[in-house]
Order: structure tokens, then sequence, then C-alpha cells
């Protein structure tokens, strides 16, 4: 009886156990789902007054640079075109970025349409020579929200890019399979010790995302050799 009690009292206890950790997993999982969706909605402000109310600005400027261009002196007019291009280019530029913010206009547009447009914006600014390359046949992602989050870890990886790592050179490659996307990114930057370098914020953002989608992530990196993401994600259902 002391053997059987004892036994059911085990697995009780080891059931009890397995609960509070599955609820545990819950709960995180849903606060990072709050915290990620506070981010976009946050994001998605951000974009919208970029190209709303800065845009707004940069175009009426653009218009009165171009009627000073026709008032002023023919020695001052070079000045006058060259401060013009700047703000077409500024307004470029701030268009560009409130589209890579907006996840409305990420859903729109489609991940490779997106991906292209960060790539090409990174390119527009003169930090570092980016590469864009496409494999298979595309696949539309039935869940939106998670070509939402594939892109948010990429950004993230940009951004680590061109803030520590000193790079040329970022290539991606988007490799699409009948059942999952392949996603690698490499920068040719200074890189990092792993095992002694701290998990940042960003570091930790985007592994949590790729969690959230059920994506593999792995990250690599050698000091002097650059850094490789790795991303592999399984298409889900909505």
């Amino acid at each position: 009886m002391i053997i059987v009690f004892f036994t059911i009292f085990q697995r009780r206890k080891n059931q009890l156990v397995i609960n509070q950790l599955k609820q545990k997993q819950a709960f995180e999982e849903e606060l990072t789902k709050t915290q990620q969706e506070i981010q976009e909605e946050t994001l998605k402000h951000v974009g919208r007054e970029l190209h709303d109310n800065v845009g707004q600005l940069l175009s009426f400027a653009t218009m009165q640079m171009n009627v000073v261009a026709k008032a002023v002196n023919d020695d001052v007019k070079p000045k006058v075109a060259n401060a013009s291009e700047a703000l077409k280019e500024s307004l470029a530029e701030v268009r560009t970025l409130s589209k890579s913010l907006n996840s409305d206009v990420i859903t729109n547009l489609g991940f490779d349409a997106t991906v292209k447009n960060e790539i090409d914006r990174l390119n527009k600014s003169g930090l570092i020579e980016a590469n864009l390359t496409l494999d298979g046949k595309k696949v539309d992602f039935e869940n939106k929200k998670d070509e939402i989050i594939l892109f948010r870890i990429l950004q993230e990886f940009f951004s680590n890019t061109l803030k520590y790592a000193e790079a040329e050179n970022l290539n991606v490659y988007l490799s699409y399979n009948p059942k999952l996307l392949n996603i690698n990114v490499e920068d040719n930057g200074i890189g990092f010790d792993l095992e002694s370098a701290e998990e940042g914020s960003g570091m930790t953002n985007m592994r949590k995302r790729a969690e959230l989608i059920n994506a593999d992530f792995n990250l690599d990196s050698q000091l002097n050799k650059g850094t490789v993401l790795k991303l592999s994600y399984p298409y889900r259902d909505v």
C-alpha cells in the first residue's frame, strides 16, 4: 500500500510540475506575442507619421525650392538645384523607410518585395553594398503575420550589421522549397565571439520572434570573418 501510495503521489507531483511548466511556457509565449503586437503598432504609427507628416513637409519644401529656383540669379541656381535634389532624395528615403515600418504595407507588398525594398534602402544609404538572391518558386504566405515577423528578424540583423559589424557587404538569400523557406543572411564584418558575447536585446528579439513562428534559428559569427544568420521557416496556416 505504501508503495502504491508513493507511486501515485509521485505521478501526481510530476504531472503538477509538467502542468506548471506548460503554464509558464504559455504565459511567456503570450507575453512575447503581446510585446510584438505593441511594437508593431508603435512602428506602424511611426511609419504613418513619417509618410503623412514628414513626407508632406518635405514635399512642400521641394515645391518651394522649385519656385525659388525660378526667381534667383543664374549664379545661385546650381546651389538651389542641389538643395532641391537633396530634398527629393530625403523624401524618397522617408517614404521607403515608412514602408518598412508599417506592417500593413509589408502585408500588401509581400515578403519578397518588402525585403527588396529594404535592400534598396541600404544601398541608397551608401553605408554598405547589399544584395538579394532569390531561388525556387515563390510561395505566398497564408499566414501574413509570419511575413512581418520574419521581416523584423531580418531588419534586426541589418541594423546590427550597420551598427557594429563594420561590414562592406551584406548578402541575403531566399530559397523557396515546397514545405519551407530557407533564409541565409551574411555580412563580411569583424564578427564577434558568440561564447563570450552577452545576448543583448537584439539577439533575444530575433530568437524570440523565430520561436513564435516555429522557425529554426541559427546565428554564427567568427572574429574577422563576419556573421551568418540562418532561418528555416515552415509555412503555416492561418
